[in-house]
Protein backbone atom coordinates (compact mmCIF):
# COMPACT_ATOMS: atom_id res chain seq x y z
CA UNK A 1 0.00 0.00 0.00
CA UNK A 2 2.86 2.39 0.83
CA UNK A 3 4.38 1.75 -2.59
CA UNK A 4 1.25 3.28 -4.17
CA UNK A 5 0.25 5.83 -1.51
CA UNK A 6 3.62 7.56 -1.14
CA UNK A 7 4.12 8.35 -4.88
CA UNK A 8 0.50 9.53 -5.01
CA UNK A 9 1.09 11.89 -2.08
CA UNK A 10 4.28 13.20 -3.66
CA UNK A 11 2.45 13.76 -6.96
CA UNK A 12 -0.39 15.71 -5.30
CA UNK A 13 2.00 17.73 -3.13
CA UNK A 14 4.26 18.73 -6.03
CA UNK A 15 1.24 19.50 -8.21
CA UNK A 16 -0.05 21.88 -5.52
CA UNK A 17 3.42 23.43 -5.12
CA UNK A 18 3.83 24.24 -8.80
CA UNK A 19 0.22 25.40 -9.15
CA UNK A 20 0.76 27.85 -6.29
CA UNK A 21 4.17 28.83 -7.69
CA UNK A 22 2.69 29.62 -11.12
CA UNK A 23 -0.06 31.73 -9.57
CA UNK A 24 2.44 33.47 -7.28
CA UNK A 25 4.70 34.45 -10.18
CA UNK A 26 1.72 35.85 -12.08
CA UNK A 27 0.52 37.78 -9.02
CA UNK A 28 4.04 39.16 -8.46
CA UNK A 29 4.10 40.44 -12.05
CA UNK A 30 0.72 42.09 -11.41
CA UNK A 31 1.99 43.75 -8.24
CA UNK A 32 -0.38 41.97 -5.84
CA UNK A 33 1.72 42.34 -2.72
CA UNK A 34 -0.70 40.55 -0.39
CA UNK A 35 -1.75 37.52 -2.44
CA UNK A 36 1.75 36.64 -3.69
CA UNK A 37 3.41 36.30 -0.23
CA UNK A 38 0.47 34.26 1.12
CA UNK A 39 0.74 31.80 -1.74
CA UNK A 40 4.52 31.69 -1.25
CA UNK A 41 4.10 30.57 2.37
CA UNK A 42 1.89 27.59 1.50
CA UNK A 43 4.04 26.80 -1.53
CA UNK A 44 7.19 26.39 0.60
CA UNK A 45 5.45 24.36 3.33
CA UNK A 46 4.07 21.84 0.82
CA UNK A 47 7.36 21.75 -1.10
CA UNK A 48 9.30 20.87 2.05
CA UNK A 49 6.99 17.90 2.59
CA UNK A 50 7.32 16.72 -1.01
CA UNK A 51 11.10 17.04 -1.26
CA UNK A 52 11.66 15.44 2.16
CA UNK A 53 9.69 12.38 1.08
CA UNK A 54 11.63 12.11 -2.17
CA UNK A 55 14.97 12.37 -0.37
CA UNK A 56 13.93 9.55 1.95
CA UNK A 57 13.11 7.34 -1.04
CA UNK A 58 16.12 7.83 -3.29
CA UNK A 59 15.94 4.19 -4.35
CA UNK A 60 12.27 4.44 -5.38
CA UNK A 61 11.94 5.41 -9.04
CA UNK A 62 8.15 5.85 -8.73
CA UNK A 63 8.68 8.73 -6.32
CA UNK A 64 10.89 10.49 -8.86
CA UNK A 65 8.31 9.98 -11.61
CA UNK A 66 5.52 11.20 -9.34
CA UNK A 67 7.53 14.34 -8.49
CA UNK A 68 8.15 15.08 -12.17
CA UNK A 69 4.52 14.39 -13.12
CA UNK A 70 3.29 16.69 -10.34
CA UNK A 71 5.60 19.44 -11.61
CA UNK A 72 4.20 19.08 -15.14
CA UNK A 73 0.53 19.01 -14.15
CA UNK A 74 1.01 21.87 -11.67
CA UNK A 75 2.22 24.24 -14.41
CA UNK A 76 -0.81 23.43 -16.52
CA UNK A 77 -3.28 23.82 -13.65
CA UNK A 78 -1.71 27.11 -12.53
CA UNK A 79 -2.25 28.65 -15.96
CA UNK A 80 -5.83 27.34 -16.15
CA UNK A 81 -6.72 28.68 -12.69
CA UNK A 82 -5.20 32.11 -13.40
CA UNK A 83 -7.19 32.38 -16.62
CA UNK A 84 -10.36 31.34 -14.79
CA UNK A 85 -9.77 33.98 -12.11
CA UNK A 86 -9.20 36.60 -14.84
CA UNK A 87 -7.90 39.22 -12.40
CA UNK A 88 -6.64 42.57 -13.59
CA UNK A 89 -7.16 44.75 -16.65
CA UNK A 90 -6.46 44.39 -20.37
CA UNK A 91 -6.17 46.81 -23.26
CA UNK A 92 -7.79 45.89 -26.56
CA UNK A 93 -6.54 47.64 -29.69
CA UNK A 94 -8.61 47.29 -32.86
CA UNK A 95 -7.18 48.17 -36.29
CA UNK A 96 -9.18 48.27 -39.53
CA UNK A 97 -8.85 50.05 -42.90
CA UNK A 98 -12.52 51.05 -42.72
CA UNK A 99 -14.71 53.25 -40.57
CA UNK A 100 -14.91 51.96 -36.98
CA UNK A 101 -17.41 54.53 -35.73
CA UNK A 102 -20.07 51.83 -35.47
CA UNK A 103 -17.85 49.70 -33.21
CA UNK A 104 -16.91 52.68 -31.06
CA UNK A 105 -20.57 53.61 -30.68
CA UNK A 106 -21.46 50.03 -29.71
CA UNK A 107 -18.69 49.90 -27.10
CA UNK A 108 -19.80 53.19 -25.60
CA UNK A 109 -23.44 52.10 -25.62
CA UNK A 110 -22.43 49.19 -23.37
CA UNK A 111 -20.48 51.51 -21.04
CA UNK A 112 -17.00 50.64 -22.29
CA UNK A 113 -14.57 53.48 -22.87
CA UNK A 114 -13.35 53.87 -26.46
CA UNK A 115 -10.60 56.13 -27.82
CA UNK A 116 -10.37 56.49 -31.61
CA UNK A 117 -7.39 57.67 -33.63
CA UNK A 118 -6.29 57.40 -37.26
CA UNK A 119 -3.03 55.91 -38.43
CA UNK A 120 -1.14 54.65 -41.44
CA UNK A 121 -0.92 50.92 -42.06
CA UNK A 122 1.07 48.91 -44.59
CA UNK A 123 -1.82 49.14 -47.05
CA UNK A 124 -3.03 52.64 -46.35
CA UNK A 125 -4.91 54.64 -43.72
CA UNK A 126 -6.43 52.76 -40.81
CA UNK A 127 -8.65 53.64 -37.88
CA UNK A 128 -7.64 52.45 -34.43
CA UNK A 129 -9.79 52.01 -31.32
CA UNK A 130 -8.32 51.54 -27.84
CA UNK A 131 -10.37 50.30 -24.91
CA UNK A 132 -9.31 49.15 -21.44
CA UNK A 133 -11.52 46.50 -19.85
CA UNK A 134 -11.49 44.08 -16.97
CA UNK A 135 -10.17 40.69 -18.00
CA UNK A 136 -13.47 39.12 -16.92
CA UNK A 137 -15.16 41.23 -19.60
CA UNK A 138 -12.58 40.48 -22.28
CA UNK A 139 -14.48 37.59 -23.84
CA UNK A 140 -17.59 39.73 -24.22
CA UNK A 141 -15.65 42.62 -25.76
CA UNK A 142 -13.88 40.36 -28.29
CA UNK A 143 -17.21 38.81 -29.24
CA UNK A 144 -18.62 42.32 -29.72
CA UNK A 145 -15.69 43.25 -31.97
CA UNK A 146 -16.02 40.12 -34.11
CA UNK A 147 -19.77 40.63 -34.46
CA UNK A 148 -19.71 44.37 -35.18
CA UNK A 149 -16.52 44.46 -37.26
CA UNK A 150 -15.81 41.01 -38.78
CA UNK A 151 -12.27 40.60 -40.05
CA UNK A 152 -10.83 43.49 -38.04
CA UNK A 153 -7.35 42.96 -36.60
CA UNK A 154 -7.10 43.35 -32.84
CA UNK A 155 -4.46 42.87 -30.16
CA UNK A 156 -4.81 42.34 -26.41
CA UNK A 157 -2.21 43.56 -23.90
CA UNK A 158 -2.11 43.24 -20.11
CA UNK A 159 -2.44 46.51 -18.18
CA UNK A 160 -0.81 46.88 -14.78
CA UNK A 161 -2.10 50.34 -13.83
CA UNK A 162 -5.03 52.54 -14.85
CA UNK A 163 -6.08 56.00 -13.72
CA UNK A 164 -9.72 56.99 -14.24
CA UNK A 165 -11.89 55.23 -16.79
CA UNK A 166 -15.33 54.07 -17.81
CA UNK A 167 -16.31 50.47 -17.08
CA UNK A 168 -19.61 48.62 -16.88
CA UNK A 169 -20.86 48.25 -13.33
CA UNK A 170 -20.10 44.94 -11.65
CA UNK A 171 -23.08 42.69 -11.26
CA UNK A 172 -24.19 42.50 -7.66
CA UNK A 173 -24.35 38.95 -6.33
CA UNK A 174 -25.70 37.58 -3.05
CA UNK A 175 -23.76 38.52 0.06
CA UNK A 176 -21.65 35.55 1.10
CA UNK A 177 -19.59 37.33 3.78
CA UNK A 178 -20.49 39.84 6.51
CA UNK A 179 -20.31 43.47 5.44
CA UNK A 180 -17.32 44.23 7.71
CA UNK A 181 -15.28 41.36 6.24
CA UNK A 182 -16.37 42.34 2.73
CA UNK A 183 -15.11 45.90 3.32
CA UNK A 184 -11.76 44.60 4.61
CA UNK A 185 -11.26 42.32 1.59
CA UNK A 186 -12.21 45.12 -0.78
CA UNK A 187 -9.73 47.49 0.93
CA UNK A 188 -6.94 44.90 0.58
CA UNK A 189 -7.65 44.45 -3.13
CA UNK A 190 -7.63 48.21 -3.68
CA UNK A 191 -4.31 48.52 -1.83
CA UNK A 192 -2.78 45.87 -4.10
CA UNK A 193 -3.26 48.15 -7.09
CA UNK A 194 -1.19 51.23 -7.78
CA UNK A 195 -1.82 54.11 -5.35
CA UNK A 196 -2.92 56.24 -8.30
CA UNK A 197 -5.37 53.69 -9.64
CA UNK A 198 -8.89 55.09 -9.60
CA UNK A 199 -11.77 54.40 -11.89
CA UNK A 200 -15.42 55.30 -12.14
CA UNK A 201 -18.11 52.80 -12.94
CA UNK A 202 -21.35 53.45 -14.73
CA UNK A 203 -24.36 52.58 -12.62
CA UNK A 204 -26.41 50.63 -15.11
Amino acid sequence: MDAVLLPALIFVAEMCVITLSTLRIIFVSQGRRYLAPCLGFFEVVIWLFAISQVMKQLDNGWCFLAFAAGFTVGNYLGILIEKALAMGMAQVSVYAPCDLDGLAAELRAQNYGATCITGEGSQGPVQIIFTVVRRRQLKHVLSLIETTQPGAFYAVDEVSTVSEGIFPARQRGPKLVPSALHSLLRRNVQEETSPGMRYSESQG
